[in-house]
C-alpha cells in the first residue's frame, strides 16, 4: 500500500492554547489513560510559565491532528533521576509513512534544547525505532504495578 504525501505542520500547544482541548481528547484516545492525566499536564503546559510539560501537535490541511508527543517530567517509571521524558509519541495509521514521527521527535529535541536541557529520555518496549533517530538505550525502568520498559536518551540539539 502506497501512503500519500500528507501535508502537515508541527506546532506547540503552549504557543496555540486553542489546540488544548483537542490534544486532551487525542492523546486520551491514543493511550487509553485518564482523560484527567492529559488535562492535568495539558492545563500546566498552557498556563504555567515553566519548562515541563510541552505539547506538541502534527495537523494536518484540514487541522486534523495526525500526530503529537509531549516532554514531561517523569514517564510513570522509578528512574526519576532522568528528566524530561518524551511521551506519548502517536502517529495516526492513515498518516504514516511521512516522516511525521522523525519530525516531533527532532521537533522535541531542539525544543528541549531551547529550554535548557541536554538530554531526553524516554521508556518505551519497541527496541528498533527509536534508535533509527539517535536514540541510545540506556536502561531498564520499572513502572508501578510491576511492569517495566528500556529507557533511552538522546542528546537535545541546539540551535
Amino acid at each position: 500500500m502506497v501512503m500519500s504525501k500528507v501535508k502537515y505542520s508541527i506546532i506547540a500547544i503552549r504557543n496555540c492554547p486553542d489546540y488544548g482541548e483537542r490534544a486532551i481528547d487525542w492523546f486520551s484516545s491514543k493511550w487509553s489513560i485518564d482523560r484527567k492525566i492529559y488535562e492535568m499536564s495539558v492545563y500546566d503546559c498552557i498556563h504555567n510559565n515553566k519548562s515541563l510539560p510541552q505539547w506538541y501537535l502534527a495537523v494536518d490541511e484540514e487541522d486534523e491532528i495526525i500526530g503529537g508527543c509531549g516532554l514531561i517530567q517523569n514517564d510513570f517509571v522509578d528512574r526519576e533521576d532522568l528528566f524530561p521524558y518524551l511521551c506519548a509519541l502517536f502517529v495516526q495509521e492513515k498518516a504514516r509513512g511521512n516522516a511525521i514521527g522523525a519530525k516531533l521527535l527532532e521537533n522535541a529535541r531542539i525544543d528541549g534544547g531551547r529550554l535548557g536541557f541536554d538530554k531526553l529520555y524516554l521508556c518505551t518496549d519497541h527496541t528498533s525505532y527509536y534508535e533509527k533517530y539517535g536514540w541510545e538505550y540506556i536502561a531498564i525502568g520499572n513502572h508501578p504495578g510491576g511492569d517495566t520498559s528500556r529507557i533511552y536518551e538522546a542528546s537535545t540539539i541546539k540551535t
